[in-house]
């Protein structure tokens, strides 16, 4: 199974790809975080981020997209600007044929780390014994998006189960 994390953004997007087997650890296929310019006006940067992300969708062909739910207490202007991005994304999800499912930060934190209220530097932490990742460095988006396709992978894996054993 192949699932694809997104943390949205549209300054910053982060994007995971891992591929999940029954008889070995999740893969880190690929990762990134998708920028625009800040100069850009936003359509123009909406455009960039959905063909970058219509790109990789077409590459790697998730099963699943797994996308963070958006926490906000701040600027009404980014939020809207987000949700936006988050919509694009989704869109281009379906359209591919993968399933969507939406995690909240607490939800990815608890799912990583078995606690909630984590900090960023514990998840990061436990992405690194969950997954391989290449040496280099990386914004906390990227990272964020492989906690939020392993954590995905991990929902979509509990409801197959869940699935197979009702029926």
């Amino acid at each position: 199974m192949i699932t694809m994390g997104i943390d949205p953004g549209y300054e910053r997007l982060g994007l995971a790809i891992i591929e999940t087997t029954n008889s070995s650890p999740d893969n880190l296929l690929y990762s990134t975080c998708l920028t625009t310019s800040k100069t850009d006006i936003f359509p123009d940067r909406l455009k960039q981020l959905a063909e970058d992300a219509e790109r990789l969708l077409k590459k790697y062909r998730p099963d699943t997209l797994a996308i963070e739910e958006l926490f906000f207490s701040g600027n009404q202007k980014t939020a809207m600007r987000v949700s936006e991005v988050r919509g694009m994304i989704m869109y281009l999800g379906l359209r591919a044929g993968a399933a969507i499912i939406n995690l909240t930060p607490l939800q990815v934190k608890m799912s990583i780390t078995g606690y909630g209220r984590a900090s960023k530097s514990q998840v990061a932490a436990m992405i690194g014994k969950l997954v391989k990742i290449p040496p280099g460095q990386r914004h906390d988006d990227e990272y964020d998006a492989i906690a939020v396709a392993l954590a995905g992978a991990a929902h979509a894996r509990h409801t197959l189960i869940h699935t197979r054993t009702s029926n």
